[in-house]
């Protein structure tokens, strides 16, 4: 019996029964989407330092500055996403990537720029007048905290734990997320 997995097979050691999905929505290589996935939680808990410490500090800002630095924090992390990318990269295959790998990493490192689309609009409507600068960022914040806890929640229920497993992983998670917060808020003094 040939004990090669030819493309299109499904995985025969997936727990059970369950074939192992190699491919995502959108004919995407899953390899890819946990990657952008991986790139948009960098992003959010990125955005959320940075809209937490403009929360504290809203008496002392415009919210012309407060959307620019939320911008330049996001294109920011995008950008380091990529450089490490294509380090990573070169490193490993000693040439820079080009064509298909070239495209597959700008996809990733621009997933991430997705994590800011609502944020952000609800600090230009703060620049518009439409909001108070107070407001928006508390907006923004609860946006960015409802994100990270979906996404754990997806990822949790997706697995293949037992329910109180599953409970138990999710309270990891939630934990995990508040200590980053933590560290982030206090490397800002806050």
């Amino acid at each position: 019996m040939d004990e090669s997995d030819p493309v299109g097979s499904t995985d025969r050691a997936a727990p059970r029964g369950r074939p192992r999905r190699r491919r995502g929505p959108d004919d995407m290589p899953i390899e890819e989407m946990a990657e952008a996935l991986k790139e948009r939680v960098y992003a959010t808990f990125t955005g959320l330092a940075i809209v937490l410490v403009q929360h504290e500090n809203a008496d002392h800002i415009s919210a012309g500055r407060a959307t620019l630095t939320l911008l330049v924090g996001i294109v920011a992390i995008t950008a380091a996403g990529f450089v490490a990318d294509v380090i990573s990269h070169l490193v490993a295959h000693g040439d820079f990537p080009r064509g298909h790998e070239l495209g597959r990493m700008v996809r990733v490192a621009g997933s991430a720029l997705g994590s800011a689309s609502i944020p952000l609009i609800l600090l230009v409507l703060a620049v518009l007048g439409v909001f108070e600068l107070q407001a928006a960022l508390t907006a923004a914040s609860i946006v960015y905290i409802v994100t990270l806890a979906l996404i754990g929640y997806v990822a949790v229920r997706r697995s293949r734990l037992a329910w109180w497993e599953q409970v138990v992983g999710l309270g990891m998670l939630v934990l995990l997320g508040l200590a980053v917060v933590g560290l982030q808020q206090l490397a800002h003094g806050h």
